[in-house]
């Protein structure tokens, strides 16, 4: 099994900026992907950034420019830098890990989620 503890969420204002993290531990033998979620209109939740195996990123449309996603894959542990943010960034961002295991068992992982609120 593996286990993801998410961090870094919290009140902001407008224009400012927060550094969440994803953790992930456990049963790992690999990470293939990393990304993070979060609420959107009309979905049960919008796909923010990804991060391969191979630290090939990408962002979606609402946030490029804005946000940026690494890793630290010695730690097993994903970043989403997140500047000039906006009211509509609020939510809860959930952290999504595609991970084998010592088994040799791959599976999507997700954490429970940390809360952004972009408010003056």
């Amino acid at each position: 099994q593996v286990q993801l503890v998410e961090s870094g969420g919290g009140l902001v204002q407008p224009g400012g900026s927060l550094r969440l993290s994803c953790a992930a531990s456990g049963s790992i033998f690999s990470i293939n992907a990393m990304r993070w979620y979060r609420p959107a209109p009309g979905k049960e939740r919008e796909l923010v950034a990804t991060i391969t195996s191979s630290d090939s990123t990408a962002c979606a449309d609402s946030v490029k420019g804005r946000f940026a996603i690494s890793r630290d894959s010695a730690k097993n542990t994903v970043y989403l830098q997140m500047n000039s943010l906006k009211p509509e960034d609020t939510g809860v961002y959930y952290c999504n890990v595609d991970a084998t295991t010592v088994s040799r068992v791959r599976t999507r992982y997700w954490g429970k989620g940390t809360l952004v609120t972009v408010s003056s």
